[in-house]
């Protein structure tokens, strides 16, 4: 009997041919992950990279909530037209902390890994509650109501204490001040304390324009200009540079 005629007799029997299917992704399966349990990390850490603040967490979780995510990558992949267009690509450990994390390529408005401070907030304001009157060929939906939508802070350090269960290293000062830093962090008025010492980089101050709440709006804004500040990605690309002319 041929190769061909077994090679049949296996795709008429269901039993054999799933046993082969089970026996091929297993060893698929091991060849992909084995590796991951014999290094020290499977991501490299780069300096500047922290946990998000309360504010910005949450902000993310809105972000995730209303499916933004569907159309926005935080993916730039290292070709010529991307980084001319969105800046440095993207590096694995400014995902570190996402549970889950927003990389791929499917884009129906650009890419947002490197949005943050590129705009104003009253620009990032006046188009998430009106895409056309700021880009006119905008398909975006509108989300007028997140300014309107008191931000729910009750959860705050329960959110932060499950991320921490799965790896974010959030301190137990962080878990116990989470509602109290989530508040300061939109009131530049108020005491924010050591805020700004145990999360480099945060932006204090009102980001949705209405001092007097704390809104849902006030949240993905501070989630979005945070995005691509905290990694010196010129430093970085040095030291790739440099790990890779090593390597040769």
């Amino acid at each position: 009997m041929g190769f061909t005629d077994q090679h049949k007799k296996i795709e008429r029997n269901v039993t054999l041919l799933g046993v082969g299917a089970f026996i091929a992704v297993a060893i698929g399966g091991i060849v992909e992950i084995a590796p991951l349990f014999w290094i020290d990390g499977t991501i490299e850490k780069v300096e500047g990279m922290r946990p998000y603040t309360p504010l910005e967490q949450a902000g993310r979780d809105i972000y995730v909530r209303e499916g933004c995510y569907t159309c926005h990558s935080q993916m730039i992949r290292p070709f010529r037209d991307e980084v001319e267009r969105y800046g440095h690509y993207s590096l694995a450990a400014e995902s570190m902390y996402d549970h889950p994390f927003q990389w791929g390529s499917k884009r129906t408005g650009p890419d947002l890994a490197r949005v943050g401070n590129r705009y104003s907030d009253e620009w990032h304001v006046q188009h998430l509650i009106a895409p056309r009157s700021v880009v006119p060929e905008s398909v975006m939906p509108t989300y007028a109501f997140l300014a309107e939508t008191d931000l729910d802070t009750a959860q705050a350090s329960a959110k932060l204490r499950a991320l921490s269960r799965v790896g974010v290293p959030y301190s137990e000062t962080d878990i116990q001040r989470a509602q109290a830093d989530l508040k300061a962090q939109a009131d530049p008025e108020a005491d924010a304390g050591d805020l700004a010492t145990r999360y480099p980089k945060a932006q204090i101050r009102d980001f949705d324009g209405d001092p007097t709440r704390l809104t849902e709006m006030d949240a993905i804004v501070a989630y979005l200009q945070m995005l691509g500040t905290l990694v010196d990605v010129n430093s970085a690309a040095a030291q790739a540079e440099l790990a890779n002319e090593t390597g040769r």
